[in-house]
């Protein structure tokens, strides 16, 4: 063991007592927060207009401020960053993330403040490595250097002062000057935007760096793996950096990735889930392998949980922590010391627990299959590939489905295009486990399959590899933390995607 290692353990400990504050006291601290960006922001354009002057709890906020979805808030953030400021939020924003959580061609563009740097995104990394070293006391974590995957950066021509890229690229622009110490690549590695050239010099550039952790999408560290793996003739990742000992990961669910790291990993390593957006840092597992992570209730933003059955009305209800239920279905609406107001994030969240209060993210509200009542969400799907891929013993690499509609001829049915890394000599069986694994996860489908009354099998279509990047490629959008949808709830990814086939 190093002997850096306890005194930094020492250090990380030191924030505990701040952690144990607001993880005992949630409901407490989120009062305090709300309280706090209401008062900040009382003399802001959106403040006057709201009357945050005479807001004095939860309630009144809720019954003064509408649910806002991005295209509400756009007007301010586009006079923003043409150069207005003391719009939405009191101080100057000059920072603007690159919303990647969608494969639309519509971009979002997230304000970013100084305090949402500071207070959120910064203070809960500060968090997470206090976490981790509460649970790994004799972790060689910063003794070495994190390997960090993923971002660019542009200049936003509108306005001379502002800038945008991709959430990482914000935050490796902002980290303080000791923080680059403890980090590879450089960073005009890191924030190229070309991703084959990128994966090449990302593996030439720390092949030779002690990596004791790595955080990235699991699609691109698994391609930079691979080309690693290349260049040194090495049989696995540990024998390129034998300290590796953390992979944090979020953004996706990582079960069809787990078994492939540890493959080419070689070894065992923890592995961290993070909740961390364009539009904040909003939890994270306190020790790998917890089941959920930790709600961050003391980070610059206000949450509310809207029932998904609420989405899409005109005057949607919401709940606070104290009536949430654990195994249920919220979208989770925020408020931002960046300027987000009662904003709807998009993504779909389950309680796993409420003492401390842990969540999972379930998918996205736009990203389900509903066509005949099944009510398929990815964290079914992303289970039932999961559980097929073991027991036929393959590897997905990625994944999207999508309705096929009844027709004169034929019940509804869902149709699958799939990426193997190994394919199953089987495709019948395969497709046939996927179909029963459904069942088990979800069962509104497992209904709707009965005796092929109104959905049938599933059609499942083996697609070669590099189709979907293929398909992100022709779309603008590979690289950094695009994604393929899973699931779509009509046909048009599908189609385009099967139409490269």
């Amino acid at each position: 063991m190093s002997l850096l290692s306890p005194a930094i353990s020492s250090i990380a400990r030191m924030r505990l007592w701040r952690i144990e504050g607001w993880k005992n006291n949630p409901e407490e601290a989120q009062r305090e927060v709300l309280q706090d960006l209401v008062t900040s922001a009382q003399y802001t354009e959106f403040g006057r207009k709201y009357g945050f002057h005479e807001l004095f709890n939860i309630r009144a906020f809720k019954e003064a401020v509408p649910v806002h979805e991005y295209d509400d808030l756009k007007p301010y953030i586009e006079r923003i960053m043409n150069g207005e400021q003391n719009v939405l939020w009191n101080t100057p924003v000059f920072w603007f993330a690159k919303s990647s959580g969608t494969t639309s061609d519509k971009s979002k563009f997230i304000p970013i403040s100084d305090e949402n740097l500071e207070d959120c995104h910064f203070k809960a990394a500060k968090d997470v490595l206090t976490m981790y070293y509460q649970f790994n006391p004799e972790s060689e974590l910063l003794t070495g250097k994190g390997l960090v995957i993923g971002g660019s950066h542009n200049i936003n021509p509108m306005n001379n002062e502002a800038q945008y890229g991709d959430l990482s690229a914000v935050l490796l622009q902002n980290t303080p000057f000791w923080g680059h110490w403890l980090r590879t690549p450089d960073l005009s590695i890191a924030l190229m935007d070309e991703w084959e050239s990128k994966i090449e010099k990302l593996a030439e550039s720390t092949i030779k760096e002690n990596v004791t952790s790595i955080s990235g999408v699991p699609t691109w560290t698994l391609v930079l793996f691979k080309r690693i793996l290349e260049l040194t003739g090495k049989n696995n990742i540990s024998e390129v950096w034998p300290s590796l000992e953390l992979y944090m990961h979020g953004g996706v669910s990582f079960t069809p990735y787990r078994e492939q790291f540890e493959k080419l990993i070689g070894k065992k390593i923890n592995y961290l889930e993070m909740y961390n957006a364009s539009e904040g840092f909003f939890a994270a597992q306190e020790n790998p392998g917890d089941e959920g992570m930790l709600l961050f209730t003391d980070h610059g933003i206000f949450m509310e949980f809207m029932p998904v059955g609420e989405y899409g009305k005109k005057h949607p209800q919401t709940i606070g922590l104290p009536d949430v239920e654990t195994g249920k279905n919220y979208a989770l609406v925020i408020t931002t010391n960046g300027g987000l107001w009662r904003y709807i994030v998009g993504d779909t969240i389950q309680f796993t627990s409420t003492d401390p209060f842990r969540i999972k993210v379930s998918g996205r509200l736009k990203h389900y299959i509903n066509a005949f009542g099944e009510e398929v969400i990815v964290d079914n799907t992303d289970k039932a590939i999961a559980v097929a891929s073991q027991k036929e013993g393959v590897i997905v690499n990625d994944y999207t489905a999508a309705p096929v509609y009844f027709s004169d001829n034929a019940n509804g049915a869902h149709e699958w295009l799939i990426e193997f890394e190994e394919e199953p000599s089987d495709i019948k069986a395969f497709t046939q486990e996927l179909d029963d694994a459904l069942k088990m996860a979800n069962s509104d489908y497992e209904a709707k399959r009965y005796k092929n009354i109104a959905l049938g099998m599933p059609v499942v279509h083996v697609l070669k590899k590099g189709t979907f990047a293929e398909w992100l490629r022709i779309k603008g959008k590979l690289g950094g933390q695009h994604k393929i949808p899973r699931l779509s709830n009509e046909r048009k990814f599908l189609e385009e995607i099967l139409a490269l086939k």
